[in-house]
């Protein structure tokens, strides 16, 4: 059987007559192409780039418009027609002056556009309009005056053809007409330099601020992974330690200790032992990774600390710090107590920083099997920040410990952090008779 004729753009000829075959559609609509034409498209952008970057371009394109210039110049006619000597002279002057600077435009920039410009303006004042390669000159080195100079020096570029534009019209060929052309030309090519430099100062901006924020992002993890590193070592190497001691100690005071159980124990203590030196190295890396001198000295920070730091955040604001507790309080986990002290602690430092001079309060709550966090600024509320890391950081903290942050506008006003961090439940307190 015979295949279908296949259309111009490779879908298959329709059957009825009169009928175009549709071109294919992408997902969106949108006629596709042919590979072949998307791939000329590439290479001719491709070689438009080449050839404006070649380092011999400017003295090529003043070499071809100052010789159609001549042209142009010595074939113009004269009013009475015929051409004076002195006039013709002084335009195929102009028409090279008009031209040939370009050929510096890169290394001198702004002496040739000026000296083009000047050609320009006082062609018409010579008797004579200016050529169209002229014209063409004057707008490329104005628009590498916009693209590379300040917006002051372009502003002074714009100045000449201001004022030719305004000036009386005199006897000189084009007139008023010519005059505002030439202001309308010159104010295009400067203002569309000058809008590719501020393209390329926002994208160099843009640029320069993803690697400012990106560089604090590294930064800020860096330190709360020296701050984990610290806090694991006074935890966890504490537990270890007490596991190795327990072990050892009942190995050697247990009377009657079978043999099978006092190698037990020695395996106990030795695993805790190799568990708490690699530990220590593993934080120790962690610690050269983030820069971190040393371990830190001071105790960490539990929920006996917390009036402590209230009472700072009052006297560091002014502002009204309240502190609530309720339930019964008892010693709980220097984890929990420290993650705890740590969410409190960002929390304040959330409500001073996006709700300055607001009072705050805080509510620490102890139920049987969980510890209930909530502080709440009078600020103007709002959704929480993309991008910020207290909250972030708040949040890990609680999942570590199986517990839960949650943040957002308050039911009345202000900002609400509440956590929610599960604790070994609490003995039951039998009543006196």
């Amino acid at each position: 059987m015979p295949s279908r004729p296949r259309g111009v753009f490779g879908a298959a000829a329709s059957p009825v007559r009169g009928r175009r075959a549709r071109p294919p559609l992408s997902d969106n609509g949108q006629v596709r192409w042919p590979d072949r034409a998307s791939r000329l498209g590439r290479r001719v952008a491709g070689g438009v780039r080449r050839a404006a970057d070649a380092p011999d371009l400017p003295l090529v394109a003043a070499a071809v418009l100052a010789a159609l210039a001549l042209l142009q110049a010595a074939a113009g006619p004269a009013a009475d027609g015929s051409r004076a000597s002195s006039v013709a002279g002084t335009a195929l002057a102009l028409a090279v002056g008009s031209t040939a600077p370009l050929a510096f435009a890169r290394a001198h920039l702004v002496p040739a556009a000026a000296a083009v410009a000047a050609a320009v303006l006082l062609t018409p004042l010579s008797g004579a309009l200016p050529t169209v390669a002229g014209m063409a000159a004057l707008a490329a080195v104005l628009h590498l005056v916009g693209l590379r100079c300040a917006p002051p020096v372009a502003l002074l570029f714009a100045v000449p053809f201001v004022a030719y534009a305004v000036a009386p019209v005199a006897a000189e060929p084009g007139g008023k007409a010519l005059a505002v052309s030439l202001l309308a030309g010159a104010a295009a090519a400067l203002s569309l330099g000058a809008a590719r430099r501020r393209g390329r100062e926002t994208a160099a901006r843009t640029v320069a601020d993803w690697a400012y924020a990106d560089t604090l992002l590294q930064n800020a993890a860096r330190g709360e992974r020296a701050r984990i590193a610290r806090e694991l070592h006074d935890i966890v190497a504490h537990h270890i330690s007490s596991l190795s001691v327990q072990a050892e100690t009942a190995r050697l005071t247990t009377p009657g200790l079978p043999p099978l159980g006092a190698e037990r124990l020695l395996a106990i203590g030795e695993t805790a032992r190799l568990a708490l030196t690699e530990m220590r190295g593993l934080l120790g890396v962690l610690r050269e990774d983030t820069g971190d001198a040393g371990p830190a000295r001071d105790p960490q920070p539990g929920l006996d600390q917390l009036l402590a730091l209230v009472d700072g955040a009052r006297d560091a604001t002014g502002a009204v710090v309240r502190l609530t507790v309720s339930g019964h309080v008892r010693p709980l986990d220097p984890g929990v107590e420290l993650a705890a002290y740590r969410i409190v602690q960002e929390a304040l430092t959330n409500a001073r920083r996006h709700a300055p001079g607001c009072a705050v309060d805080v509510e620490l709550r102890y139920a049987r099997s969980a510890v209930r966090i909530r502080v709440q600024d009078a600020g103007a509320g709002g959704s929480p920040r993309a991008g910020g890391h207290g909250l972030l950081g708040m949040r890990e903290r609680a999942a570590v410990l199986g517990g839960t942050v949650e943040a957002g506008p308050g039911p009345a006003a202000g900002f609400l952090v509440t956590a929610q961090l599960p604790v070994a439940p609490a003995p039951a307190v039998r009543a006196t008779p």
